[in-house]
């Protein structure tokens, strides 16, 4: 008969939706090429990430589902979501998508002050977080990994203990890159806006660049380095005075590239040009730095691609994995624009 229950069952079936490679990739958190070698029975895959490709396909063919629905993940960034933040949350919002999970979003610069982390634990329908650039400080997020909640730390602020999940860029190379771009163009009286002292980022990217002066036989003096919120005006205002110092440098380079645009301003409002007065170099590489005038010289971070690890940290301590590794850096990407030159002759007279 047309209208049996064996028909029923194979047409219920197929309506179901099937798990395709990247669903199985984006599980796993490994690449499609490696899930289609698993799937082909090739050799050259690892046997960890053969049975973790297996139990994921396992899990979809026999079409288990949960009675209630997956918790969510609480995403913490307690910054304005422009630029850089933004790109990280849309980032993990779609990725947390692909797994089904619902996302809970804590964000703007007055969270900063709240006790979010304490609540976490006991939070109903929560299975996870994320947290960005936590503000918190390092004895509290210990804190909330002894009580057993999953989460994973996205560009940490200060040092975390070894069984704290993080990524972040590759900040020590890719500063270090920045500046052995600058020396390589005959730059050696370079300056440093370099981020708040107490960021891990800033520590990181201070060891870059000194070694990048070191090896051009270069010091970095006290006075050429200033300290700043990484913002526009406060990048004018830093700017400003190592361009009034005598001598004054023949570069800058800046903690991210909102403060490259103010050091823009402080150089136009004494009447120099960029780059044949001074060169000028960012961090973060947003849209911003393409569409000023010149086109910043700037360090590429994978912001997104930062944001799609962190989901996939989280999901395999929700399915019962432990991270292969648990501080992961990933490289950044020099990208040179129209706000690098060598130091020109004027330039040189003047400073």
């Amino acid at each position: 008969m047309s209208g049996s229950r064996g028909d029923r069952d194979a047409a219920m079936v197929e309506r179901q939706p099937r798990a395709t490679l990247r669903d199985i990739a984006a599980e796993t958190g490994v690449s499609i090429a490696t899930v289609s070698r698993v799937l082909n029975d090739r050799v050259n895959v690892a046997p960890r990430t053969r049975d973790l490709v297996l139990q994921a396909v396992a899990r979809h063919n026999a079409g288990e589902e949960s009675a209630e629905s997956p918790g969510a993940v609480y995403v913490r960034c307690p910054y304005l979501l422009t630029d850089c933040f933004g790109l990280i949350v849309s980032s993990i919002a779609e990725t947390l998508a692909l797994h089904g999970r619902r996302l809970i979003l804590d964000a703007g610069e007055s969270g900063q002050d709240n006790d979010a982390l304490s609540e976490l634990p006991t939070q109903d329908g929560v299975d996870g977080a994320i947290l960005i650039l936590p503000p918190e400080p390092a004895r509290d997020l210990v804190t909330l990994s002894r009580s057993g909640f999953p989460f994973v730390v996205v560009d940490p602020r200060q040092p975390l203990p070894p069984d704290v999940a993080a990524v972040s860029a590759a900040h020590a190379s890719g500063a270090n890159t920045v500046v052995a771009h600058l020396t390589g163009l005959g730059h050696r009286d370079i300056a440093v806006i370099a981020g708040p002292e107490e960021w891990l980022a800033t520590d990181a990217r201070m060891v870059g660049h000194r070694a990048a002066l070191a090896a051009a036989e270069t010091l970095l003096p006290p006075d050429r380095v200033r300290y700043v919120h990484p913002t526009i005006e406060d990048g004018r205002q830093a700017a400003g005075e190592l361009l009034d110092q005598q001598p004054r440098p023949t570069a800058i380079v800046c903690f991210n590239d909102k403060v490259a645009v103010g050091t823009y301003h402080a150089a136009r409002e004494r009447g120099l040009a960029v780059p044949a007065d001074l060169s000028v170099t960012g961090f973060d590489d947003i849209d911003l730095s393409a569409a000023i005038d010149p086109p910043l010289t700037t360090v590429r971070q994978p912001l997104q691609e930062m944001g799609r690890i962190a989901v996939t940290q989280l999901m395999r301590v929700l399915n019962g994995h432990r991270p292969e590794a648990l501080h992961l850096e990933l490289a950044t990407q020099l990208v040179v624009r129209g706000s690098t030159a060598e130091p020109s002759t004027r330039a040189v007279k003047d400073s």
